[in-house]
């Protein structure tokens, strides 16, 4: 039974626990003041900018941290010390101190903190994509990529990421005809949750079509109560007292995500196909594999359930929302630049035609549809800020950095910087071509066209880099490229009456859309009758 609090009674006790922790950080502060000269003098940290008390820099930031962090960086230098509550941060904000962490000191910044209301998993040390640089994760780290991601995997895959995208075009063409409007967010998101679905369970999907849309609304559930806790009841002095119980409806919706990977894994331990050792590779899902892994003597590690579960709630929560918010955003941009969308669909014309729908092949051939996805996730990085943690101590630009120390790596200030990029807040795709007057004026100090999506070059890390990489990004670009070509091949497109869509990002560190994306597909190819002539 859940007991109600008068607002007169919560804010007694909350001013109480403030008063709490005002003492007690006067009191640390007071101690360590007290401490010898010689010691203090030791460590050369990096600049920080003038704090207070318990909240820390949290007065100088705004609703989109990367933002503030950027435009901080500007007055207090590439590499700063900036306070959230209780947690504490050195802030990388320019390509040259990203290379020191992310290339040359990679393996000492190869582990990740958690930036997020880690102390509500009830996953706690199961999880892989914030676990520590170690032999689990140096071990799910190779199966991704020799097995599960691996470009032979993704390959087998193809088929599921045909069917889906025709799903899509079916509805958009229905709604066409019915001049009805779209909700591009929900179309997009429903499109890449269930290729990842899919590849990930195609035998349960197989069995129960409606299980996407569950696993979905589950996560969705989930992903919206960790949304709901404020900064101060992550980073704060409050953050172990759930004071307005989104703590508590996180861990519900874990547990109900938890029951339902319970009877997936079930299903797949007693079916005969799975058992089946002579069962061929191509026939394999992930959750095959994982299993296959678990039950391997000669394994390196032996999986537990609680890690194969986290790794496909990892694999929801990265791949889902992030893939469909660049979509939707490079869909923004070309509503709002119409001379591109011609130039792209004058590409697409040329290249594939009217007869049939792009395919994956023709990619390569498409430079300037690769130009709008690089500007697009230079503009809108799904992953603005990258997290580390220091294993060793170490020196960036001339600072000592302690062991344990947390990092974050600004990618959108990096994307963003005016000394690189040349008008950095405008979409321009031709700065990522070659042979262009126009990537000549714009492309500034960095040969922009030779840049890939997987950081190579640390001016442009939309996945980050290093080992820390996204380990999707091969599927998620596939899934960007095909999507936004398709879109512009079969559909004309009309937004609101607004000249130009002003969509802003919603607040905390993410990238994604705060709102959703209407507008009205325009018949213009009809894609049933293009997927008979692939």
């Amino acid at each position: 039974m859940e007991i109600e609090v008068s607002a007169n009674t919560m804010y007694y006790y909350t001013g109480l626990l403030l008063i709490f922790a005002l003492v007690s950080t006067l009191a640390s502060h007071y101690l360590f003041m007290k401490r010898p000269l010689k010691f203090r003098t030791k460590i050369r940290s990096p600049p920080s900018p003038p704090a207070l008390p318990i909240l820390g820099h949290f007065h100088l930031l705004s609703s989109t941290l990367p933002k503030s962090l950027e435009n901080l960086a500007r007055r207090y230098g590439p590499l700063m010390r900036i306070s959230i509550g209780s947690s504490h941060f050195l802030v990388a904000s320019d390509a040259a101190t990203a290379r020191e962490i992310l290339k040359t000191h990679d393996v000492e910044f190869a582990s990740k903190f958690v930036f997020a209301p880690s102390h509500h998993n009830i996953y706690r040390d199961a999880e892989f994509v914030n676990a520590p640089y170690g032999t689990y994760w140096k071990f799910m780290k190779k199966l991704c990529m020799t097995r599960l991601f691996a470009g032979p995997q993704l390959e087998r895959f193809s088929h599921i990421r045909e069917e889906e995208t025709s799903k899509l075009l079916g509805s958009l063409w229905r709604q066409s005809v019915g001049k009805e409007a779209c909700d591009l967010s929900t179309e997009l998101t429903a499109l890449t949750n269930n290729m990842l679905c899919w590849m990930a369970m195609s035998k349960r999907c197989s069995r129960n079509p409606g299980q996407p849309k569950e696993i979905r609304e589950i996560v969705s559930n989930m992903m919206a109560c960790g949304a709901k806790l404020s900064f101060a009841e992550v980073h704060g002095p409050l953050k172990h007292i759930d004071l307005f119980g989104n703590g508590k409806r996180l861990r519900m919706a874990l547990r109900k995500f938890d029951m339902l990977l319970e009877q997936i894994i079930k299903e797949y331990e007693e079916s005969n196909e799975v058992r089946d050792p002579s069962s061929i590779n191509e026939e394999k899902d992930v959750m095959d594999i994982l299993l296959e892994t678990c039950r391997d003597p000669d394994a390196e590690i032996t999986l537990t359930k609680d890690q194969i579960k986290h790794f496909f709630l990892d694999l929801l929560i990265a791949g889902v929302d992030t893939t469909s918010a660049s979509i939707q955003w490079a869909m923004v941009e070309l509503f709002n630049c119409p001379e591109v969308l011609t130039k792209l669909r004058y590409e697409i014309d040329s290249v594939v035609g009217s007869t049939r729908l792009i395919n994956e092949s023709d990619v390569p051939n498409m430079p300037y549809l690769q130009a709008i996805v690089k500007e697009t996730l230079r503009l809108h990085t799904p992953g603005p800020l990258l997290r580390r943690r220091c294993n060793t101590v170490c020196k960036i630009n001339g600072y000592d950095v302690q062991a344990g120390t947390n990092i974050l790596v600004n990618a959108h200030a990096i994307m963003h910087d005016p000394d690189t990029w040349t008008d950095p807040d405008r979409f321009i795709p031709e700065r990522f071509m070659k042979d262009s007057d126009v990537d000549r004026k714009y492309s500034a100090i960095v040969h922009s066209q030779t840049m890939d999506l997987r950081g190579q070059d640390l001016h442009f890390l939309p996945f980050g880099s290093g080992r820390r990489a996204c380990i999707g990004v091969g599927h998620a670009a596939i899934v960007m490229h095909i999507t936004i070509g398709v879109m512009i091949q079969c559909f004309d497109w009309k937004v609101r009456e607004e000249e130009k869509m002003n969509i802003k990002v919603v607040t905390g560190y993410s990238g994604a859309m705060a709102h959703t994306l209407l507008c009205y597909p325009i018949g213009r190819l009809n894609p049933l009758v293009l997927m008979n002539g692939k």
